[in-house]
């Protein structure tokens, strides 16, 4: 029986870790002891598990304790990105093997932490960057791996966050960058993640663009300047645009939900917090061009408060060029949208339509796969690998923020001059 306690009782660890665990994953894993900082959490959490009424609770400052008295196989981190590294380098010093939520962490010295302490112990760190499994990223991969675009020259990505979901993040921490890394690293590096596994190149250098253009106290659509201010109080919010668009939308949407319950779930927490806060510090809009060390280059960028979501990829190659364009939470896009496809454009033949098989669940039908490597193991059937370990998760966090870095230092950030230097702001 393999043993797991969980660090973080976020809704992501309740939904994507323990939920597996519980139920379709149960016979072999068990789950031997939980943590967080909020009290509350644990009775959210065995409330809604009653298989977990027994097991034991910790807080974070126990989190020695816990490893000594359970003596875990597996340490699990899904808590707030900022508090990743202080789990993970204490799971690598008891020799326990970490699977932590993306991002590993939220800074290029705390990933050089990461790497050094992984070398020193017997455990592993896995990062679960679930985006790798959707079926038409396999797809992408399996063709740059047949050689169907040959060396592989530049890449274009360009990432649309819709005003709902991309306002979110500016009503909750992610919006502060001591916690979240910024937008750049938070939510950038599990694209950045997607373009290197694709490549299978290192990013090199970073130039970048970019500020706080619809969010914050000068943003547009701020209906008032003054203190800050919560949705579920403001006395300004009728006239506010996108709390108005959050209540015409989907009230089961975890991203547009309002505050009314949340006392029951968290203790002090207001997921409500104005977008046009002073207290924002990071950005809500990129544009940047990487290097990679294969000579492949990648235009990027990424936008926080767009109509609809979705992206738009292409990638060229010496031999052809591929096209696709998703688009995310269909409910909430104002207009039809195509199937997802994926065009290939051979240099000298004809063009083919490449129609993939759908697959269930979360992101696109990543999560599912996941999850059955993580607990059982590789599928055998494939000759390629996916799950990711702390050097991917380094390297993604190292391009988010040498982008972030490179907006406030108006230069070229070298990505080996980040993960190497000890001397960061």
């Amino acid at each position: 029986m393999k043993k797991y306690v969980i660090c973080g009782l976020s809704g992501r660890a309740i939904n994507m870790f323990i939920e597996p665990l519980v139920k379709e994953y149960s016979r072999g894993h068990r789950i031997a002891a939980l943590l967080d900082d909020d009290p509350l959490r644990e009775a959210v959490c065995k409330e809604r598990f009653p298989e977990l009424r027994s097991v034991p609770f910790f807080r974070a400052e126990a989190f020695s304790d816990m490893i000594e008295k359970i003596d875990p196989d597996t340490v699990i981190v899904a808590s707030r990105d900022d508090t990743h590294v202080r789990y993970i380098l204490g799971a690598l010093q008891s020799n326990k093997d970490v699977v932590t939520e993306k991002p590993m962490v939220t800074t290029v010295k705390d990933a050089a932490a990461v790497i050094a302490a992984e070398a020193e112990s017997e455990g592993t760190v896995t990062v679960t960057f679930n985006y790798r499994y959707n079926p038409y990223h396999r797809k992408i991969k399996e063709m740059i791996l047949e050689g169907k675009l040959g060396r592989i020259t530049s890449v274009d990505l360009n990432w649309y966050i819709d005003t709902y979901h991309g306002a979110s993040y500016f009503k909750r921490w992610n919006r502060m960058r001591k916690y979240s890394g910024g937008l750049s690293v938070h939510k950038s590096t599990h694209h950045f993640d997607l373009v290197n596994w694709w490549l299978d190149q290192k990013p090199e250098e970073v130039f970048a663009y970019g500020g706080l253009y619809y969010y914050g106290p000068d943003g547009e659509m701020n209906p008032e300047k003054g203190e800050n201010r919560y949705c579920g109080t403001c006395h300004v919010k009728q006239a506010c645009r996108y709390f108005m668009r959050w209540e015409a939308g989907d009230a089961e949407d975890d991203h547009i939900r309002s505050d009314e319950h949340q006392h029951l779930l968290y203790t002090n927490y207001r997921p409500d917090a104005c977008i046009f806060d002073e207290v924002i510090d990071i950005e809500d809009t990129y544009a940047a061009v990487l290097k990679y060390d294969g000579g492949a280059l990648l235009n990027y960028s990424v936008h926080f408060s767009a109509p609809y979501e979705g992206y738009r990829l292409a990638i060229n190659g010496t031999k052809g060029r591929l096209e696709t364009t998703e688009y995310h939470a269909p409910g909430r896009i104002p207009f039809e949208v195509p199937e997802q496809t994926i065009e290939y454009f051979p240099l000298f033949e004809s063009k083919e339509t490449i129609r993939v098989v759908r697959q269930p669940g979360g992101h696109g039908g990543g999560d599912p796969l996941l999850l059955r490597e993580l607990f059982t193991g590789k599928d055998p059937f494939r000759e390629y690998d996916i799950l990711a370990g702390s050097e991917a998760g380094a390297y993604s966090i190292a391009a988010g923020e040498g982008m972030w870095r490179s907006v406030k230092e108006n230069r070229p950030i070298g990505i080996e001059e980040l993960l190497h230097s000890r001397q960061h702001t």
